[in-house]
């Protein structure tokens, strides 16, 4: 019997994970099908360290189609460190981020990401542990960085954080042209219904108790 269960289980199982494979035939269009694009609140975008005012806005702006653009472009200023702090309008499930840079010294040579962090600066920013860490490659070729989904499940901002480029603290530039997203998301609106209506409901029930057991103190004291 129990052999019996276990066999159901295995073939369930398997289904399960052929399902999850055919799934990924986004492939053939990266970041069109599973685009976070829409939910990038991206009038509150905000960059530490860029040269000209709102590059690095920019770039997340640029559309899939407008991936290969050489221009805009952030550049770092004071020194090669970067910091971009993107805000999203829906509670965002990560899957990846897209990131085109070059194969000069001044690409970025990490990035750390963390998740519904509030950095405002860079000793934050380095005292703070990443969500996750990926080491980049030196290329003008689209990277595709796939994060460990269970750390990004519930994302409503996050903070790319550039520590260094490839140019070893000669290169103070440090120059990206292309961050795009990809992931699944959920409507903030949908969600909060329940709970506000729950945290409503739960003060009505206290107000009635307290209501009830202020009448029976002042009666008791009346005596």
């Amino acid at each position: 019997m129990s052999h019996h269960c276990h066999d159901e289980h295995d073939d369930h199982h398997h289904h399960h994970v052929g399902g999850a494979e055919h799934d990924h035939s986004d492939d053939i269009t990266p970041a069109v099908q599973f685009s976070l694009y829409q939910h990038i609140n991206f009038d509150e975008i905000t960059t530490l360290n860029e040269q000209v005012h709102g590059s690095g806005k920019a770039i997340i702006k640029k559309t899939w189609a407008e991936r290969l653009e050489t221009e805009p472009e952030v550049v770092s200023d004071a020194d090669e460190q970067l910091i971009i702090n993107v805000p999203f309008t829906a509670q965002i499930k990560l899957h990846a981020l897209l990131l085109r840079t070059s194969p000069s010294p001044s690409a970025p040579r990490t990035l750390r990401l963390l998740a519904n962090a509030d950095i405002h600066d860079f000793a934050q920013a380095e005292d703070s542990a990443p969500t996750q860490e990926f080491e980049l490659s030196q290329t003008s070729e689209i990277q595709e960085l796939p994060v460990k989904r269970a750390r990004f499940n519930a994302v409503q901002t996050l903070c790319l954080f550039f520590p260094d480029n490839f140019s070893q603290g000669e290169e103070d530039e440090t120059r990206i042209s292309y961050i795009g997203f990809k992931g699944e998301w959920m409507t903030r609106g949908q969600a909060p219904k329940n709970i506000v209506y729950e945290a409503a409901a739960r003060p009505s029930d206290h107000k009635v108790r307290g209501v009830e057991e202020g009448r029976g103190v002042g009666s008791t004291q009346g005596q």
